[in-house]
């Protein structure tokens, strides 16, 4: 089992002030539309909306009836209409046109906008070229944390990824830089600020000058550390197979707003049933971070244990039993039922996981993170697609050959892509140019080969030694080519690119991203954060965070830096010996994080004794980053 927490871990900081800041605000926005009302909620808001004010709270403040948009004509026939919305055109179109129509039936309403979190000037554009400028309302909800978890914190903004990453539209770096001030204006000032990307470095810039506008109030930190990190700095983590519980209950069943939905097969009834998943649940707080060979053995013990609690009311008089009913029987049938849920979602999940092979699957993986039989990879990979097991393992698989191989060869592409297109239809020709154009699936060009002679390549670019005459042997496809190449203070523009762009294979020996060990992995035992993928990969985000702390800041890490593209950056206070707040750490995920890089961190901040507090746009995972970039989705 994963090592317990160290004595002298920090306490974490209370977020529910976050849930109740948002919850006095909506109800200040609420209260600006007096008298009854209908409310119209955005289908993806419904969720979040519930974990901060339930339908009874609305209801306190005139709320009459709830509706979900569905973009139609609308039944509700109160005199006042409020709508509850993210800033997307196609939402305030749709307004427009419940305005309109009212209009011409000569209906008198008033409308108010809520949007959330933040308006967008082309929101209200549309209002105004649809004719209905003067006749709404608006206001903004500043809602931009939600608490999910004791460490936990989602903006809800799932959409930030295909906005940035494919469309590059940055309208939501803003509110990224909104919530880190946010952040800082209640439990910092932030002693240390790191981060590496595009989106996290111009965060960070809005951040300052939003924090540089407000009022400056000296006050005890209790978070000393931030680490802000874009999800394209590290692909790969994402596109592996997750093993960890909690991470394969999100991949089978989807957890949506920490909540999950269990079907009749789980539930043991005829009805599905929804719960909340979080360190409440003590069942589930014991083996959330657990690799999922270790779940069975750990439930049976706990259901054992529990017999025996049980077994103590045998011969109690009644005095004894009084207490036991009063003291311990609620809560002993409580964990029972958790017990017995949880039993059978992994029965479940086993089931299904059996069904797709999954040891096979994750053997190819495990090839692909380490560079060997890559072509027993691509036959493997060929089988599923012509097989049609899965779209969306297909796709996963594709673009982890990908991200490990610095591309496919040519002819690799062109087979691969003919042969997913003849098995899931040509309307994914879109679904190939929009991985392309986010760099998860991509085709070499002429004269880009990765190798399994790539280390010794990026070690000669990264030799510092001028005026050194090296032979470097490259292998490729064709065959074998020797170059001899003189070093002169700097290598030729054309030699250095090529293993500049070597990425994973160059990192994954400088950071030690897959552990080499004679010996067998004991996943019962893990020594370091590889256990979440079987001891065969450390994820990179987690890496970069454990190296950067370690350090306190990038020094020693430039030649990490230049394969990842730059954009890092360090803003630091005060050194010397790290006080309480400093062992806390928040980590922002710019486009989403899964729930393996959750226990990693997690794994992490018990053996150096920090606590990290995870904060992402959302919770993710392969199959969501893929569904957002299908072409027929688009």
């Amino acid at each position: 089992m994963a090592t317990s927490a160290r004595k002298d871990s920090p306490e974490l900081p209370d977020f529910s002030l976050l849930k109740r800041l948002a919850r006095d605000q909506l109800i200040y926005l609420l209260e600006q539309l007096p008298g009854r009302k209908d409310l119209f909620i955005e289908a993806d808001l419904m969720s979040p909306l519930d974990r901060i004010a339930n339908v009874s709270i609305l209801k306190q403040h005139d709320v009459d009836k709830l509706y979900k948009v569905e973009y139609k004509p609308i039944i509700s026939t109160s005199d006042q209409l409020c709508f509850l919305i993210r800033p997307r055109i196609k939402t305030v179109k749709w307004i427009c046109d419940v305005a309109n129509a009212d209009k011409s039936a000569g209906k008198f309403r008033r409308y108010k906008i809520i949007f959330t979190p933040q308006k967008f000037y082309a929101c209200e554009t549309v209002l105004e070229e649809q004719g209905v400028f003067g006749d709404v309302t608006m206001d903004e909800w500043s809602f931009y944390l939600l608490p999910l978890d004791d460490d936990i914190i989602s903006l809800e903004l799932p959409e930030f990824f295909e906005d940035s990453y494919l469309a590059g539209d940055l309208r939501w770096v803003r509110t990224i830089g909104s919530a880190l001030h946010l952040l800082h204006s209640i439990y910092g000032p932030f002693s240390n600020v790191y981060g590496i990307g595009r989106c996290s470095k111009m965060a960070y810039e809005s951040w300052r000058e939003q924090a540089e506008e407000g009022d400056q109030k000296a006050r005890k930190s209790e978070i000393g550390n931030v680490f802000v990190i874009d999800r394209d700095v590290d692909f790969v983590t994402p596109m592996c197979s997750q093993v960890v519980y909690e991470g394969l209950v999100d991949d089978v069943f989807k957890i949506k707003c920490g909540c999950v939905e269990f079907g009749p097969d789980v539930s043991s009834s005829d009805k599905s049933i929804k719960v909340m998943l979080n360190s409440q649940d003590k069942v589930f707080d014991e083996i959330r971070n657990e690799h999922f060979s270790n779940v069975f053995s750990f439930l049976s013990q706990k259901a054992r244990n529990l017999q025996t609690a049980y077994d103590k009311s045998q011969g109690m008089d009644i005095k004894q039993m009084k207490t036991f009913v009063s003291e311990e029987l609620k809560g002993l049938k409580q964990e029972h039922r958790l017990l017995s849920l949880h039993i059978s979602a992994s029965e479940s999940m086993m089931k299904k996981k059996t069904k797709q092979d999954f040891q096979e699957l994750l053997k190819t993986e495990h090839s692909l993170l380490e560079g060997f039989e890559i072509r027993e990879c691509i036959s493997f990979i060929e089988e599923h697609i012509n097989m049609q097991v899965s779209m969306i393992e297909s796709l996963r698989l594709l673009c982890l050959l990908s991200l490990t191989e610095n591309g496919l060869l040519p002819k690799d592409y062109r087979s691969l892509k003919t042969q997913y297109l003849q098995s899931y239809g040509v309307d994914h020709l879109l679904t190939f140019a929009n991985l392309k154009q986010s760099g998860l699936l991509v085709e070499q060009q002429q004269g880009e080969t990765l190798t399994v002679m790539e280390s010794k390549v990026g070690k000669l670019v990264n030799d510092k030694t001028a005026g050194k005459l090296t032979e470097c042997i490259i292998y490729t496809e064709a065959g074998i080519f020797i170059s001899n190449i003189v070093l002169s203070g700097k290598l030729t523009d054309a030699f250095f690119s090529l293993a500049r762009k070597s990425n994973f294979r160059a990192l994954s020996r400088k950071l030690n991203l897959v552990p080499k060990s004679d010996d067998e992995y004991d996943l019962r035992v893990p020594k370091d954060m590889a256990y979440v993928f079987s001891g065969a990969y450390v994820p990179l985000s987690c890496k970069l965070i454990e190296q950067v702390l370690e350090r306190d800041g990038w020094a020693g890490l430039e030649e990490v830096t230049k394969l990842l593209n730059g954009n890092e950056f360090a803003v630091t206070g005060k050194n010397g010996a790290k006080t309480e707040d400093q062992r806390i750490v928040i980590v922002m995920f710019l486009g989403g994080c899964t729930y393996s890089e959750i226990s990693a961190l997690r794994f992490l901040g018990r053996e150096k004794g920090y606590k990290f507090i995870v904060v992402t746009t959302a919770i993710t995972s392969s199959s969501r980053l893929l569904e957002a970039l299908l072409g027929n989705h688009l």
